[in-house]
């Protein structure tokens, strides 16, 4: 048997605890940011997050109401997607804080900053993977706003490469699942995709 939910009927609170229960698991946008003025940084993680173009290299993550990255991205028309490790889970959780505006995340929770190369946002020093953005466009739905973001420079660690590939289980990303709880890398397979040209003639059975 299974339970029935109206969405519309149950609420934006019921909504949101059911998609991000069984929308998992979700790949954490550890997103830095600066300020208009360029005197304070921001960094603070975002769980709806995904590729949305190859060419162009965009990236999307959502704005689950109006915070201090999108303000920042909105005024700067930058910012930096920095991988979400294991190992820095409390402070990962910690740059969710809501800070006021004027803390710098960084310094609140002991994150060394290095210098971006081709945007003034910085990235987290301790991040394996770190990819800067130009913002591309923004999209309003509702209580959110999906960001765009093309991707023109990756800084990746020689730590977490095979060859010229970032490899899964050096680079131990974490992700989210509902409630407050936090995914981290299984056991991993590969399964080629088969062409149609090589599909068996008698079918899959």
């Amino acid at each position: 048997m299974r339970v029935d939910i109206d969405i519309e009927a149950a609420g934006r609170a019921a909504a949101y605890r059911l998609l991000t229960s069984v929308v998992v698991p979700r790949p954490i946008a550890w997103v830095s940011t600066v300020s208009e003025d360029g005197t304070t940084a921001n960094l603070a993680p975002h769980s709806f997050f995904t590729i949305a173009c190859v060419e162009p290299p965009i990236v999307q993550f959502t704005s689950v109401g109006r915070k201090d990255t999108l303000r920042n991205v909105e005024a700067t028309g930058e910012f930096v997607v920095n991988l979400a490790p294991e190992g820095l889970e409390e402070r990962i959780n910690g740059t969710a804080t809501d800070f006021p505006p004027g803390v710098d995340e960084f310094d609140a929770v002991g994150l060394a900053k290095e210098p971006s190369l081709t945007v003034k946002a910085p990235r987290v020093a301790d991040s394996p993977v770190a990819l800067e953005c130009r913002l591309h466009s923004t999209l309003c739905l509702g209580d959110s706003t999906v960001v765009f973001g093309r991707v023109v420079h990756a800084a990746v660690s020689e730590s977490v490469l095979d060859g010229d590939h970032p490899e899964i289980a050096r680079m131990r990303p974490l992700s989210r699942l509902g409630k407050d709880e936090w995914g981290t890398v299984g056991g991993v397979h590969s399964t080629p995709r088969i062409r149609y040209a090589d599909w068996p003639a008698g079918g899959a059975g």
